[in-house]
């Protein structure tokens, strides 16, 4: 029998021949021999003592105790919160102590029965309030503020706790005018679009009036008109207490751009009065016309100048007029400086007031629920003249408005576009053109807004 010599062992020619047929189970053998061995050399190289076999030494060492200060929690500092709210019509004493987080029946007590708490705070809605309360919820000071019938001033209404009890007074303070930035478009309706960019409304009312004589915002309006705003926001004591003008407007409508800045020019004018301000375009064009195009603020057209289906005689007959839907006793305006021809009851016209305008122009306002001027009378344009009201042949309360003009009626809207206006003066224009490039650019950073936020 042949034999096969290898490595000092002698393989016979069945085992030579095993290897040969059977591979891959050769491999898997030689595989497993190398792991183990791997294994192995992986244990016999850890080469340190065991821990058990290690001396111990025990270390012992005195710790001196920190020192610190006594405490007396009676002279510890007492820490103070503060919440601020709004006052709400409906508030009693307990409701907004509660909503401010003070649990003082001394303080409840005093708001109760002081005069000038019941005169003031109770009652009255929208006053900013702030209470600072110690760590066990007793009032230690409230504040109140509102906006002042004074220009340019707020009051302030203190309640402070003292060794005798709480006290209370009233001061005033000037208010400090600050600049905000809103932008939007329109989807639906201008005040949809102004509730959205967070705009107050009588900002949103302020920009219709400013472009009146520009843009029908009754009818004109169009889905993807867009506008920037800056106006401003009057502050007492860091709190915004109430909105003050727009200083600048911009609003593209159908494609075509208006803007309108506030300017005043310094100084006094030809009569030694302190000079008015007004709102121009940027080139310096007024935007005040000689008649305004709505005897109310921003308000919907019931009925325009227009033929339509009498709602009393019940047929149909030209409407020469503009009706302003509106609830009774809302303020009518004058749309232009004039003369009061009448004023009085007439006819179907209820409660009504004729003015007499120059370039024998007229107005009219009928259905009114009180009239507050008198034969005679100057009145000058934005004055209020009477109340909105249904007397006469009226269904609801709305405002019947006519433009006359050598006793024609005409519609008031072309009527106001055709009125003349006023450009800056010579004098003033080096001032206009350094605000107006001012107002560029904050009009500029308030169109980024609307793309900030629907990006």
């Amino acid at each position: 029998m042949n034999q096969i010599v290898a490595n000092g062992q002698v393989f016979s020619n069945t085992v030579a021949a095993w290897l040969t047929q059977h591979p891959k189970r050769v491999a898997a053998v030689v595989t497993a021999l190398l792991l183990t061995g791997g294994g192995g050399a992986f244990a016999v190289a850890s080469l340190a003592p065991d821990a058990a076999d290690l001396p111990v030494r025990e270390v012992l060492e005195a710790v001196r105790p920190l020192a610190l200060p006594e405490y007396n929690q009676d002279a510890a500092p007492a820490y103070v919160l503060y919440r601020t709210d709004v006052t709400r019509s409906s508030d009693t004493t307990s409701t907004l102590l509660k909503r401010l987080g003070v649990d003082d029946a001394e303080a409840a007590a005093f708001l109760r029965n002081d005069r000038t708490v019941q005169q003031i705070l109770l009652g009255r809605s929208g006053r900013q309030v702030t209470a600072q309360a110690l760590g066990d919820q007793r009032l230690s000071k409230l504040t109140a503020r509102w906006s002042a019938e004074t220009e340019g001033q707020f009051n302030r209404l203190v309640i402070e706790r003292t060794p005798q009890g709480f006290v209370s007074h009233v001061e005033s303070a000037p208010l400090m005018a600050t600049s905000r930035l809103a932008s939007g478009t329109i989807q639906t309706s201008l005040f949809a679009a102004t509730d959205d960019a967070g705009l107050p409304d009588s900002i949103a009312t302020q920009v219709a009036e400013i472009f009146s004589s520009e843009i029908d915002f009754r009818r004109a309006l169009r889905k993807d008109d867009r506008f920037n705003v800056v106006y401003e926001v009057l502050e007492g004591d860091g709190e915004p207490l109430r909105t003050g003008r727009v200083l600048s407007a911009e609003f593209v409508n159908a494609g075509k751009t208006f803007q309108a800045m506030w300017f005043q020019p310094a100084g006094r004018d030809a009569q030694g009065a302190t000079a008015k301000g007004s709102y121009y375009t940027l080139d310096g064009q007024s935007l005040r016309r000689a008649f305004l195009s709505s005897p109310v603020e921003f308000s919907r057209i019931s009925s325009g100048f227009a033929m339509r289906f009498h709602p009393i005689l019940k047929q149909n007959r030209p409407h020469l007029g503009t009706d302003f839907a509106a609830s009774t006793g809302t303020p009518a305006r004058t749309v232009g400086d004039g003369v009061v021809e009448f004023a009085g009851a007439q006819n179907g016209y209820g409660n009504v007031i004729f003015v007499k305008h120059r370039n024998n122009t007229e107005t009219v306002y009928a259905h009114l629920s009180k009239i507050m001027v008198q034969r005679g009378q100057s009145v000058s344009q934005g004055q209020t003249i009477g109340l909105v009201g249904s007397t006469g042949w009226a269904t609801g309360p709305h405002l019947h408005f006519e433009v006359r003009v050598n006793g024609i009626q005409h519609d008031p809207m072309a009527i106001a576009q055709k009125s003349e206006t006023v450009p800056v003066s010579a004098a003033a224009m080096p001032q206009f053109k350094q605000v107006a490039s001012n107002v560029r650019a904050e009009l500029q950073a308030a169109a980024t807004l609307n793309s900030t936020r629907f990006e």
